[in-house]
């Protein structure tokens, strides 16, 4: 589970999902409202979210946000901001314990001052916006997609994905704020970061904006073991049942996952393998996946797909970023996830 000590990684081991965060909370949250009438794809987002009218980011349509089509920056480093010279937290911004000022927390023992997240919603919204119908994958997307959730259904996310999907699927591991209803033995440790927060992350979200979000944001934030995020991929493998409960209209699992751009291989909310797998040196996510198959990976170095051509559902959990950080590339330049993928392919022709 970690290079210092001897707990071993089991099948209940619960892993920081990253983006995967994007399709297994998100994603499910906008298909269900889609569902339910209550999100209309044309619609924009200052038709949801009073806060961002009168502002660059109001007319952004929500079929081009879930595309990554929409403009946005691909992130804000909110962080920074709070960092001195030497990368470590600046004082008065951040306290040891928590009160109403300081309440936010983003690491043990480090809670964040309350009226910074306002802060945070200022730097997106004056965010500088780029030319629409470009792809440009971006967290910011998913961050207003979070928010249209919490403002449409009167529940923050993690308490709506909870309510509509993880607790009457009878997921025991997949939530966000993992260590309020997990063991810290089950965790596996992310990262010991050495800028920022400057201690090991276990528990707590890695990206660094969702943490400054509280630990719930629509980009970042679910924890879960793989057989949780097996269950939901099977849900929507399923067209949308599971144990005999409906969850989601096929209709609506159908017109998010396929091809939805002409610019970029992107589903509604969903990652698809490259439109032109069969010509590239590097297929993604391998060679063998249809052009049916639906997914997403995590920074963290998770990643699930499903295949209804094939019946397949892979998911891989993984702390590519402890001990060596972000800039350990050897699981990418390996090209483990693909691999592993690609043979479980060619074990089924057998």
């Amino acid at each position: 589970m970690s290079y210092t000590a001897n707990q071993a990684v089991t099948t209940e081991t619960v892993y920081d999902m990253a983006s995967v965060t994007k399709i297994c909370a998100t994603t499910l949250s906008i298909m269900k409202l889609y569902d339910e009438g209550k999100i209309d794809l044309n619609k924009t987002l200052g038709d949801y979210l009073p806060w961002v009218k009168g502002s660059n980011k109001e007319k952004l349509t929500i079929e081009n946000i879930l595309l990554h089509q929409a403009g946005l920056v691909s992130y804000i480093p909110f962080y920074k901001e709070l960092m001195d010279s030497t990368g470590k937290p600046k004082k008065g911004f951040f306290a040891t314990a928590p009160s109403d000022s300081f309440s936010i927390s983003v690491a043990q023992d480090m809670y964040m001052r309350t009226s910074w997240r306002d802060t945070m919603y200022k730097r997106i919204i004056e965010s500088p916006l780029g030319k629409k119908s470009n792809y440009i994958y971006s967290d910011n997307d998913f961050i207003f997609l979070g928010k249209l959730v919490e403002n449409i259904s009167g529940l923050t996310l993690n308490d709506y994905v909870k309510k509509e999907f993880y607790t009457p699927l009878g997921l025991n591991t997949a939530t966000f704020l993992p260590k309020n209803s997990l063991p810290t033995n089950r965790i596996a440790p992310t990262e010991e970061e050495k800028y920022f927060r400057l201690q090991l992350l276990s528990g707590t979200v890695h990206d660094p904006g969702a943490a400054m979000f509280g630990g719930v944001a629509g980009h970042a934030g679910l924890f879960s073991n793989a057989y949780d995020i097996a269950v939901l991929m099977q849900m929507l493998l399923n067209g949308g049942t599971f144990n005999g409960k409906k969850y989601l209209n096929k209709e609506t699992i159908n017109l998010f996952t396929t091809y939805q751009s002409t610019i970029s291989r992107r589903g509604y909310g969903f990652d698809k393998p490259e439109k032109d797998n069969a010509t590239k040196l590097e297929p993604y996510p391998c060679l063998s996946a249809s052009a049916k198959t639906f997914g997403h990976t995590g920074f963290t170095g998770t990643c699930t797909w499903a295949d209804p051509e094939k019946k397949l559902i892979y998911v891989f959990l993984s702390n590519r970023v402890n001990a060596e950080g972000g800039d350990n590339k050897k699981l990418l330049n390996m090209n483990v996830r693909s691999k592993i993928h690609e043979a479980i392919y060619k074990a089924l022709e057998n």
